[in-house]
């Protein structure tokens, strides 16, 4: 397995990182399949887990917590925080503590942030980077993150203003074209060392026939891991033989693959960028106050 430093730090994470929100009951994944999975992810050299209390009501980290019962310390857990305020964020952290079974994260991140008022929500008096700072000063959590689907603006605003180690963005190759992390984020975060995660790999499964190309075109992005959600042993080992062949894309095949798929571009195909899931118009891109 190809490992990359961690934005400024130079821990190794994994090139195909696990992402957790499908190894629950409504994805058709049982406890013991889930525990399997993430047990075989570790053997094969995975060591990067995602997760957070909002998959599946807690049973997302219920079963990371149980999966990684005893290997603790050879992986790296990252979950999510959805509220907007200190108060809510603890509430959260204490619960995610609790299913993980574990008594530190080694990465906390604020979840989606989507519209200007969450992020004045989050940096105001009395918001959730205040649970975030006290929650890394009392060594409950290491490395301090910020998450988003849908406007690059958004989250390079938020890595100006506070030094996140690492951010977790929408990074398929459908968002190269639309509100692109690729092209408004990323040389930011680079820059500022801070890790780069790739999200939506697969678009949600509208990528599926082009799966290495679309693994590939991630990768090579200068991203420190990239989240794949698996239900199935057999999809996690095939995501990890693509890892471990990984080379980067070069431009000839880059544009070939774009040619390919440009006719999936729409917001019916890529909801985290409409103005509202699923409603078949994109995401208008709002004033922003500096």
């Amino acid at each position: 397995m190809h490992t990359r430093s961690f934005g400024r730090d130079p821990h190794q994470v994994s090139l195909l990182g696990f992402g957790a929100q499908r190894i629950v009951d409504e994805h058709d994944c049982t406890e013991e399949q889930a525990i399997a999975i993430i047990r075989r992810a570790v053997e094969l050299g995975v060591n990067y887990f995602d997760t957070a209390p909002s998959y599946s009501d807690g049973q997302s980290e219920a079963r990371v917590g149980m999966g990684l019962r005893g290997l603790r310390d050879q992986v790296w857990i990252a979950t999510k925080t959805g509220g907007r305020t200190r108060d809510l964020a603890w509430k959260d952290l204490e619960g995610s503590l609790k299913r993980l079974g574990t008594d530190y994260i080694d990465e906390w991140r604020i979840h989606n942030v989507m519209q200007p008022h969450d992020l004045d929500a989050i940096f105001a008096k009395g918001g959730a980077l205040e649970a975030l700072v006290e929650a890394r000063e009392q060594g409950v959590v290491r490395k301090l993150s910020i998450s988003g689907h849908t406007d690059p603006r958004l989250l390079s605003e938020a890595i100006r203003r506070f030094p996140f180690d690492s951010a977790l963005v929408a990074l398929s190759a459908l968002d190269h074209f639309i509100y692109s992390f690729a092209h408004e984020f990323v040389p930011l975060a680079v820059e500022k060392g801070v890790a780069v995660i790739g999200m939506k790999v697969m678009a949600l499964g509208q990528l599926a026939p082009w799966t290495e190309q679309a693994l590939r075109y991630t990768w090579s992005l200068p991203v420190s891991t990239a989240i794949l959600g698996v239900s199935k042993m057999d999809q996690l080992e095939a995501d990890v033989e693509i890892a471990k062949r990984f080379t980067p894309m070069t431009d000839i095949e880059r544009v070939q693959f774009f040619q390919e798929i440009m006719p999936l571009v729409r917001a019916d195909v890529l909801r985290w960028k409409a103005s509202e899931w699923m409603s078949g118009e994109w995401y208008k891109l709002p004033e922003l106050n500096r």
